[in-house]
């Protein structure tokens, strides 16, 4: 009986190292995993005049979605794909404009990058309570 099965098991061995396997060659479309977006929103238009407190760290808003803007309140874990706020601690107190439209070249503070035609142009996401 150990020769039956070993001549069976031998064949099935034979057979299959012998016979090419071809299975169909399928390449799936190329699609975005991700549905949340790598690129801030507009939150604001003109940029947010605040109180610093010299020492005190912050947390400035990349995304644009946050609802306690100009700084963050998590709201990018849920919202977009790879940006995180930007912290800071300023060395003195101060009043600062900082930046709404997240399109500065001087992150945190405003550059005048809200004049731009761009943004001004743009749409502004709708308030949700949510």
């Amino acid at each position: 009986m150990n020769t039956i099965i070993s001549d069976r098991v031998r064949k099935l061995v034979s057979a299959t190292l012998i016979q090419p396997w071809t299975w169909p060659i399928i390449t799936a479309p190329k699609v975005q995993l991700s549905s949340l977006s790598s690129e801030p929103v507009i939150a604001s238009k003109k940029p947010f005049k605040v109180e610093l407190v010299g020492g005190k760290r912050y947390s400035w808003c990349t995304c644009g979605h946050s609802k306690n803007q100009p700084f963050c309140d998590g709201t990018h874990k849920t919202k977009t794909q790879g940006l995180m706020p930007l912290r800071f601690v300023p060395e003195k107190d101060s009043k600062a404009w900082l930046c709404g439209c997240k399109y500065t070249a001087n992150p945190p503070y405003c550059d005048g990058t809200h004049k731009q035609e761009f943004i001004q142009s743009a749409l502004l996401p709708e308030k949700t309570d949510s």
